[in-house]
């Protein structure tokens, strides 16, 4: 008893009063490091979360909503500094990250990597997770299970799921029922590219561009709190956001929707690659050239390890005392290493003279 009030003043102590009560300071007892190596994003403000609120109030004022599509820790916490509204985790990282020529490979294991990743970096925007193919398909029950998982392994706020057929409004409905947020994703879906016949523009005849407006109001009504529209005319992508309640968020499809959707990578003019040219797509402008930075970057370093001016004296900052340096000569010499003893006593030398 007597080392349980111990432990319970030590407690005691180390708590701060306010007028609400005790809290606890955030170093006692914390695994987080009083002074860390690596920096990451600062927490933000619960309130300035956005959520599916925030984006009904932007729509219902005409403010465009902006949505960015990341795999990763790195873009996620730049999407959350830029004030991004949406993050999307895409199964296009099929073929952007893994370098696949569709979005059809990846599996759900691999999509919770990158959401989970990308939950870490990004704070503020309202987090989807894209349903990967083959994961939501078969039956209502798969499709919600799937859809679980995105939010309690994955770290999502909510799901996307592509198509408008029969099944997949089935399929949204349940997960819509299950209290699971939705988006809806109609015109080029790129999972359905086996009955498409390729990456091919949708709503460029009468009956195309109708099915686009019935489609995306199908989604609408089965729960959707809005609706993906890819590679369909402007005019198309118009009639459809003046039909819905919800907003649309367009990706190729004019300026006329209630937000815009790029990946990542490529409005960052991110890949130089000849894989990556032939996925680009052509409606997708650069905002920077961010591949020319990064090529540029690696042929400096490449040179100047290559020279040896890399690592310098400037980014070799882990010393060592003179008189350690001394005992460490003698115990190498005293094993027999007298040709690691003279490497080290140059090294040490050229360090200090640098």
């Amino acid at each position: 008893m007597v080392f349980f009030r111990s432990i319970s003043r030590g407690i005691s102590s180390s708590l701060s009063k306010t007028r609400y009560g005790y809290y606890r300071k955030l170093r006692f007892l914390s695994n987080i490091p009083e002074n860390t190596v690596y920096g990451g994003p600062k927490p933000q403000n619960p309130n300035q979360r956005i959520t599916l609120t925030t984006l009904r109030q932007k729509y219902k004022k005409g403010e465009a909503i902006t949505m960015v599509t990341g795999y990763d820790y790195p873009s996620g916490v730049h999407i959350d500094m830029a004030g991004i509204d949406i993050c999307l985790v895409g199964d296009s990282a099929s073929m952007v990250v893994h370098g696949h020529d569709t979005t059809l490979p990846i599996t759900i294991d691999e999509m919770l990597v990158h959401c989970r990743a990308v939950a870490r970096g990004a704070k503020r925007p309202l987090l989807v997770g894209d349903l990967p193919f083959g994961t939501y398909e078969s039956s209502t029950k798969q499709a919600v299970d799937t859809a679980v998982r995105v939010l309690k392994e994955g770290g999502m706020d909510a799901i996307k799921l592509e198509g408008g057929a029969p099944s997949r409004i089935t399929a949204a409905k349940a997960i819509v029922e299950a209290g699971i947020a939705v988006i809806g994703h109609v015109g080029l879906t790129p999972q359905a590219i086996s009955v498409l016949g390729g990456f091919r523009p949708q709503g460029r005849n009468i009956d195309s561009a109708v099915k686009v407006v019935e489609t995306a109001m199908a989604l609408q009504e089965a729960g959707c709190f809005s609706v993906v529209l890819e590679c369909v005319p402007a005019p198309v992508a118009a009639a459809t956001t003046s039909a819905l309640r919800i907003p649309t968020i367009g990706i190729g499809a004019g300026p006329f929707c209630s937000g815009q959707v790029l990946v990542y990578h490529d409005l960052l003019g991110m890949m130089q690659h000849p894989h990556h040219a032939k996925v680009t797509p052509k409606f997708c402008k650069q905002f920077g050239q961010v591949g020319d930075v990064i090529n540029k970057a690696l042929l400096e370093y490449k040179e100047e390890v290559a020279n040896g001016s890399f690592p310098g004296s400037a980014h070799s900052p882990y010393k060592i005392g003179a008189s350690d340096m001394d005992g460490f000569l003698n115990e190498l010499q005293k094993l027999g290493f007298n040709d690691a003893a003279s490497a080290a006593a140059a090294a040490a030398e050229k360090i200090q003279t640098s």
